[in-house]
This record gives C-alpha cells, sequence and structure tokens, in this order.
C-alpha cells in the first residue's frame, strides 16, 4: 500500500514538471517592432473624436470661456469705466472730512457704483445694441465681429474721456513702450491704438483727473483746518487736538452747502459722452452741431 502511494506521487510529480521543462525549451520569439508613429495621424485621430476641434468650439469649452469671462468682466469693466475716479474722490473726501470710517467703505463703493451705472448707461446701450443683441439673435455668427461691434462704444467712451481732459501722454508713452514711433502725434489715428494700449491709458487719465478733483476737495475743509489750529494755538490751546475742534465745522459746512448733490452732480457732468463731446468739439471749431 505505501509503495502504491509512493508510485502515486512520483507520477503526479512527473506529470507537474513536464510542461515546466517543455516550456523552459522553448525560445520565446524577439517582440515586433512598433510600428512608426506618425504625429500628425494621430492628431487628425485626436480632432475627429475630440468635439470642438473642428474650427467651433464645443459646448464644455463655451461654458468655460464663458464662466472665466464671468469672473473677469466685472474688474475689467470697472476698470474702462467712471468708477475709478468717483470712488477716489469719494474716498478723498471722506479723508478730509476727518470723520475716519464715516462713510463706510461699503457705503462708498455702493454709491460709486451706482453712479457709474447712470453715467454709462448710454454706452453699455450701445454696447448690447450695437454687438450682444445681434450676437445673441444670430445676426451675427462670428466671435471676432461680435466683439469688434461691442468693444467700439466703449473704445469712444474711453478716447473721449482721455481727449477731454487732455491726457495723451499716457497714451504715448504706452505707444513707445511697444515699439510704435509717436514722434508725430497728426499722422496717428484711433485705430493704431488697440485695447491692451488704451485701457492702462486711460486709467492713468482717470486717476489723474480723479487726484486734481481730489485736491479741490480738500482745500476748504484744509482752510478750516488752519484757522482752528491758528485760533487754538493763539489761545494758548496748545493740548487741545485742533481736528476734534474743526471735525463739526466741516461736517456743518458740507451739510450747508449741500455738498453731496454738489460733488456727485459735479462728477456725473464731469464724464464727457462722445456724442456730446463730438457736439462740443464741432460747435468750439465753427462745423456746427
Amino acid at each position: 500500500m505505501n509503495r502504491r502511494f509512493g508510485l502515486f506521487i512520483i507520477a503526479m510529480i512527473l506529470l507537474h514538471a513536464i510542461p515546466v521543462v517543455a516550456l523552459s525549451q522553448v525560445t520565446p520569439e524577439p517582440p515586433s517592432p512598433p510600428a512608426s508613429i506618425n504625429p500628425i495621424e494621430m492628431l487628425d485621430d485626436v480632432s475627429e473624436v475630440v468635439p470642438g476641434l473642428d474650427g467651433q468650439l464645443s459646448s464644455t469649452l463655451n461654458i468655460l470661456v464663458l464662466l472665466t469671462i464671468l469672473a473677469l468682466a466685472p474688474s475689467i469693466l470697472l476698470l474702462c469705466t467712471c468708477f475709478t475716479r468717483i470712488v477716489i474722490v469719494l474716498g478723498l473726501l471722506r479723508q478730509a472730512l476727518g470723520t475716519q470710517g464715516l462713510p463706510p467703505t461699503q457705503v462708498i463703493i455702493g454709491l460709486s457704483l451706482f453712479i457709474t451705472f447712470v453715467v454709462m448707461a448710454p454706452t453699455l446701450n450701445a454696447m448690447y445694441s450695437n454687438g450682444i443683441k445681434p450676437y445673441a439673435e444670430g445676426e451675427i455668427t462670428s466671435y471676432e465681429e461680435a466683439w469688434q461691434r461691442t468693444k467700439q462704444p466703449l473704445r469712444d467712451y474711453m478716447f473721449s474721456q482721455i481727449e477731454a481732459t487732455g491726457n495723451w501722454s499716457g497714451v504715448y508713452m504706452m505707444l513707445n513702450y511697444r515699439g510704435i514711433d509717436t514722434s508725430d502725434p497728426s499722422s496717428l489715428d484711433r485705430s493704431d491704438v488697440d485695447m491692451v494700449t488704451l485701457i492702462p491709458a486711460f486709467i492713468l487719465s482717470e486717476l489723474k483727473v480723479a487726484f486734481l478733483i481730489g485736491f479741490r476737495v480738500f482745500l476748504p475743509f484744509l482752510v478750516i483746518d488752519l484757522v482752528i489750529a491758528s485760533m487754538l494755538v493763539s489761545m494758548g490751546m496748545l493740548m487741545l487736538p485742533p481736528v476734534l475742534i474743526s471735525l463739526p465745522f466741516k461736517i456743518l459746512l458740507f451739510v450747508l452747502v449741500d455738498g453731496w448733490s454738489l460733488l456727485v452732480g459735479s462728477l456725473m457732468t464731469g464724464v464727457y459722452q462722445p456724442e456730446a463731446l463730438q457736439h462740443v468739439v464741432g460747435t468750439l471749431s465753427g462745423a456746427g452741431p
């Protein structure tokens, strides 16, 4: 019995060893070299599989571009409007009054935004009517044409502000930096100034105008501070802060002259619309309206 069992074990070991020996004797064939890879053919195959590579953007890419524009458009549009001028002037007014945190920053920004919407309404309506609305209704199918027709009213507005204030130095500086000859400004046209050059030049112009207006706003309050300080010194009250005494008088003067209405009205009327500016230039030149 034990002998038969031993023979059975030896037979099973031989049966398992035979395939291993056979496999070890078979020489593996060398792998076939890979076929030559053509990058152009691969790109053609990808263009057939991936949507949106046939000259038109896919719906996914359209949504991605739209979200990117929605994220950046508010800040870019605010820089291309009169918001910069208004918020800086109101901030300087708060410092001139010496009220520190009053009005709050949220109030100043909110008031600046609403004033900006009122002033920019004609330009925004023109941008919507000329470019956005025709593209949404299918009258324009090209992104490039829609962009050109949408940005033109905004370009006219920015050029109007630069022309009204005479701050062409920023435009010439940007053009010179980009390698465009400005030795003869009369040979340049508005079409030579692209948006990359126009927007920073417009922002510099608005900053200059805003600080000039802020300087004029500061002057009456500075006079009040000087008068109060000289009176306190003459009375020997050197330890009494002049700002503590002049603050009520500055607030009283600002309220009596209806300063908020005067300042906001001046800011709104100080922004020239393109049509109004053309009318003024034509009248001054004798050409009439």
